[in-house]
């Protein structure tokens, strides 16, 4: 009996050693460009390590949610609907969904309408109380005020920017430092980036005494990211192909220190650049080119500056937005052109991602984890 007892004991201990061995899949968020009636926003869970995606469920996000960021308090997920005319009345538009981490299902709980119209980027502000929203195509960005729930209630506030020396506004991205005190925005059509201060009573943007750095003629800031400590941005530029470095200062001024080309020297084609993220350690930067089809890797120096680590293919063609995954150990692409997410396992020594496999995706705009 004994012996008999033991042998139970054994095998449930081998059990949960090699249930414990096995790989557990991470929740991916993926929207898409779509037509009238079609679903835009997916949700999947992920093993990297066996490239497997299991689609969990399908929503109407409303249309056209290029962008999108989740409340992972609330369960909750906003998409920014980039058109210009929504709900049948001009402007763009903002939809709410509500999420079961559970199962992996979402709903739509609210529309709202966003004056202006085409928004093509979404954050949250850091308490969670409003939306800030930038709109590419209407030069112009938003704020939505949230009610306790984290439903879209209202707009709390707009600012549209005129055409400056004949060259007309596009506000790209716009979000919050790490440590929720101001807030940019990233102004592709006129080479600038405007920092702000915000009022997380009233939603009220107010623009810093001088607030406005501006970039290199033609670059076209696109997207930025921040080190942990917010001490540095690095700022990717779509229209010259570049990245820059700034040191940012106590009153969240900016400095540049440093501009690199994202391109292969071999390469002599056009390309654009889109998405920049760092790795959750740090130490390396990655971003993505639209024409040479790559995502470029740079090493991170003590000093916050860059250095070329190397570069890869993006597995398909036009990479819009990519991720890496919350344990550094895997990269998906989202290729808007040839309609797939690709996935890509980050060689821990060197940082570069080598691909491992695909998921066709109709045409990929954002892809998010909850972290």
């Amino acid at each position: 009996m004994k012996n008999y007892s033991k042998s139970v004991l054994a095998i449930s201990i081998l059990i949960v050693l090699l249930t414990s061995c096995q790989p557990k899949p991470v929740r991916l968020f993926a929207s898409r460009y779509n037509d009238a009636g079609e679903k835009g926003l997916a949700v999947f869970d992920l093993t990297g390590e066996k490239g497997i995606f299991k689609l969990l469920s399908e929503t109407n996000a409303g249309p056209d949610p290029s962008y999108f960021c989740i409340s992972a308090k609330k369960n909750l997920i906003y998409a920014a609907n980039e058109v210009m005319e929504f709900n049948g009345v001009k402007g763009g538009g903002v939809t709410a969904l509500k999420y079961n981490p559970e199962t992996g299902m979402t709903e739509k709980v609210k529309d709202l309408m966003v004056p202006k119209g085409g928004p093509c980027f979404i954050s949250l502000s850091p308490k969670e109380d409003f939306l800030l929203m930038a709109s590419y195509s209407s030069a112009s960005i938003a704020v939505v005020k949230l009610d306790k729930k984290g439903i879209p209630w209202s707009v709390a506030d707009t600012i549209s920017f005129p055409a400056t020396e004949g060259k007309v506004s596009h506000p790209h991205m716009i979000s919050s430092d790490p440590a929720g005190k101001r807030v940019y925005l990233t102004d592709l059509g006129l080479d600038r980036i405007v920092i702000y201060d915000f009022n997380d009573e009233t939603g009220k943007l107010t623009q810093k005494p001088d607030g406005i750095v501006s970039l290199t003629k033609g670059a076209g800031p696109r997207h930025f990211v921040f080190n942990s400590s917010g001490t540095k941005m690095y700022v990717i530029c779509e229209l010259n192909s570049t990245l820059s470095v700034f040191d940012v200062n106590e009153n969240g001024g900016l400095r540049s220190i440093q501009t690199l080309t994202t391109l292969g020297d071999s390469f002599t084609g056009e390309s654009a650049c889109a998405d920049i993220h760092l790795s959750p350690d740090g130490n390396y930067l990655y971003g993505s080119n639209r024409g040479e089809n790559t995502i470029v890797v740079f090493k991170t120096g003590t000093d916050g500056k860059l250095v070329l680590a190397g570069r890869t293919s993006c597995g398909g063609n036009w990479p819009r937005n990519f991720v890496i995954d919350p344990s550094g150990k895997f990269l998906l692409v989202g290729n808007q052109k040839s309609g797939e997410i690709s996935l890509f396992k980050i060689d821990g020594k060197t940082g570069i991602p080598d691909f491992r496999d695909d998921y066709k995706f109709g045409t990929p705009a954002c892809l998010k984890f909850i972290n």
